[in-house]
């Protein structure tokens, strides 16, 4: 499985921006986001399963929307209402692919791609 994030960017507190995930090779069922700010440890940001189950850090939740179209196999972040305490290097992230339950730990997940920086300024 291959994991090919895009989209990040700078932008004003307050502002949205949109993740994607392209994913290549075996079909997976999971995936998901995290982010990881300097000095920090990754943390959990957001997951899917399937095009229906999901779950979110309480840090991003009623600002953050994930998404998948499995037709694209792409995942999707949208983040809105950002703040700087959001800025951060935003990883995708898929566990194996006989696995369906989410997990919000980043040692459960098997396959990443590359990180893509999101930057709020104040």
């Amino acid at each position: 499985v291959q994991l090919q994030a895009s989209g990040g960017g700078l932008v004003q507190a307050g502002g949205s921006l949109s993740l994607s995930c392209a994913a290549s090779g075996r079909s997976v069922n999971v995936m998901g986001w995290f982010r990881q700010a300097p000095g920090k440890e990754r943390e959990f940001v957001a997951a899917i399963s399937g095009e229906t189950y999901t779950a979110y850090a309480d840090s991003v939740k009623g600002r953050y929307t994930i998404s998948r179209d499995n037709a694209k196999n792409t995942m999707y972040l949208q983040m809105n209402s950002l703040k700087p305490e959001d800025t951060a290097v935003y990883y995708c992230a898929a566990r194996g692919p006989s696995i369906t339950v989410i997990s919000r730990s980043h040692r459960a997940y098997s396959y990443w791609g590359q990180g893509t920086q999101v930057t709020v300024s104040s």
